[in-house]
């Protein structure tokens, strides 16, 4: 069973940056895709980057953190990091990392953005 951990996140200015990380344990499979969604009070769950847990690095993202956030996977530290920039009020929400396609979700941290 893989199980996730989100931590990082907090209180920041509007322009500023955060990086999310995940603690993976469980080893999810080779070929795994695995992400970061958001979800702000009211709203629909969002999803914002995803990545394969080994292998090709390629990233893909969501039209509304394109440019502004990456996605990076630390292997040997069993870690999936997500760097945020220029922040926005907009952005703030419970962020949390999942294996996509699975249908239970951790905890989250949370993100503020003042303006």
């Amino acid at each position: 069973q893989v199980q996730l951990v989100e931590s990082g996140g907090g209180l920041v200015q509007a322009g500023g940056s955060l990086r999310l990380s995940c603690a993976v344990s469980g080893r999810p499979f080779s070929g795994y895709g695995i992400g970061w969604f958001r979800q702000a009070p009211g709203k629909e769950r969002e999803f914002l980057a995803a990545i394969r847990w080994s292998g090709d690095s390629s990233t893909y993202y969501g039209d509304s953190v394109k440019g502004r956030f990456a996605i990076s996977r630390d292997n040997a530290k069993n870690t999936l990091y997500l760097q945020m920039d220029s922040l926005k009020p907009e952005d703030t929400a419970i962020y949390q990392c999942n294996l996509l396609g699975r249908s239970s979700w951790g905890q989250g941290t949370q993100v503020t953005v003042s303006s």
